[in-house]
């Protein structure tokens, strides 16, 4: 198996970069695979702090036009110059494939490191991939290991036990620099009703915050607070709301930001404090309303920032746990490269084993004596094989696959198939994605909204 992964983060890049390179990331997938390129499968994972791509290819010598491929196409939808595209992501092949993505479903890679989100947000990557019919076999077994790795860290180390995550970061943030210790009493203001709506909520009401409204630009406020509680707003009556708001947060994403302007015209006469909290990665809010008066601004850098350290001892023990998955799947993987070379050599030594026991039969008959015989020819056959299928098991380990074929074609005439690629599935009209992190699929064309709310509403 042969994995690329194109892999653009918070640790590398900033996060305009990573908002504007992950424009039309959903189609990425699809287009890679139907426009002919040397790619077996595609699966993409866009959040707020990152954008990957991760590619099983049918050979390890298509890498560069591959690569090449995915630059031209993540360039055509960004409208970011090819060179810069380049320039804009670290590439991993072999085993640093494995390495990256069980670190990233680990949350040890997350601006919060430890966060949890992050591993749902890994498990709908490959579920949107599968759904799209772009997610190989490879792929997909390098997916659920990282969802298990993942489960591995949460459950062997202290990572994470203090449930930290962006929106937890953030919403101690706003406590820390403008709020009373208490939530309770807070007039609060979501728009958005993605993945982090959803956390943004629940964490709030376990800090006694009753008073919500949410607001969706796609219409879906009434579903989200029907399930979540809250009230829902409408274009009519979110301007209201914004006035009497203590605390706005933004979990939208979508193509239009909130000016300055529009802020202060709707709390015209309001002299209370007001509490942005910007979580969308293409920002809900221009950086400007942070200059306001009495504004305070909270941003997905400001929580990078602020994010506590985890204990050195329980990011220890997680790396060597991702380290050791990493390594574990990669022997695997390579053991499994080998395994139709060794069908085929059994295959091969079985029907000429075949062909003299019939012909032997065809001679002197079925007797007792030709039963054992043949009994004793097959175990003599098995022990025969199993040293040349340890050594090639053992060679594929070492990446060594090919000596092994090549010596079986050399001395057998023995030709090894690669197994065929399975079909890709057909989507359908009718499929509903599952949503989460920052995923960039949305409803467009809404109308504009009166204080310059986005018109696109993302899963942030």
């Amino acid at each position: 198996m042969n994995l690329l992964s194109l892999v653009a983060t918070h640790s590398d890049v900033d996060l305009e970069t990573i908002a504007r390179l992950s424009a039309g990331s959903s189609e990425v997938a699809t287009a890679v695979l139907d426009d002919g390129h040397p790619v077996s499968g595609a699966v993409v994972l866009a959040t707020c702090n990152r954008y990957e791509i991760y590619c099983e290819l049918p050979s390890g010598h298509d890498a560069e036009e591959a690569k090449s491929a995915l630059f031209s196409l993540i360039s055509d939808n960004s409208g970011i110059d090819k060179h810069l595209v380049a320039r804009a992501f670290t590439v991993n092949t072999g085993v640093d494939v494995s390495r990256h993505l069980f670190s990233v479903g680990a949350g040890l890679d997350s601006a919060v490191v430890g966060e949890r989100e992050i591993a749902g947000q890994v498990r709908r990557a490959l579920i949107e991939a599968q759904e799209n019919g772009t997610a190989s076999g490879g792929l997909t077994r390098l997916f659920q290991t990282a969802s298990r790795t993942a489960k591995d860290v949460g459950s062997q180390t202290g990572l994470g036990q203090r449930g930290l995550s962006i929106v937890s970061v953030a919403l101690e943030l706003a406590t820390d620099l403008a709020l009373e210790p208490e939530w309770a009493g807070k007039n609060v203001v979501i728009i958005g009703t993605g993945a982090y709506a959803g956390a943004t909520m629940s964490l709030l009401r376990e800090r006694g915050c009753s008073d919500v409204s949410v607001f969706s630009a796609s219409g879906r406020a009434e579903s989200f607070v029907a399930t979540r509680g809250g009230t829902a707003l409408t274009r009519q009556t979110l301007p209201d709301a914004l006035a009497a708001a203590d605390v706005v947060i933004g979990c939208s994403g979508g193509d239009t930001r909130v000016e300055a302007d529009a802020v202060e015209r709707v709390r015209a006469g309001s002299d209370k404090p007001l509490t942005v909290i910007d979580l969308a990665l293409t920002h809900d809010f221009d950086p400007s309303v942070g200059e306001l008066a009495d504004v305070e601004l909270i941003t997905l850098e400001s929580v990078r920032l602020a994010a506590p350290q985890e204990q050195k001892d329980s990011l220890t023990e997680a790396r060597r746990i991702v380290v050791e998955a990493a390594e574990k799947f990669e022997h695997q993987q390579k053991s499994r490269t080998v395994d139709a070379a060794i069908v085929a050599l059994r295959k091969h030594t079985h029907n000429v084993l075949d062909v003299e026991l019939e012909r032997v039969r065809s001679q002197h008959g079925c007797t007792a004596a030709g039963e054992e015989v043949e009994f004793a020819l097959r175990r003599m056959v098995k022990q025969l094989l199993h040293i040349p299928t340890v050594r090639g098991r053992e060679l594929a380990a070492n990446g060594d696959q090919d000596t092994y074929i090549a010596a079986l074609e050399a001395l057998y005439g023995i030709e090894v198939e690669e197994p065929a690629a399975a079909p890709r599935a057909e989507k359908t009209s009718e499929q509903t994605f599952t949503s989460g992190g920052s995923g960039r699929s949305g409803a467009a064309g809404m109308d504009s909204c009166p204080v310059s709310l986005p018109l696109r509403e993302e899963s942030a």
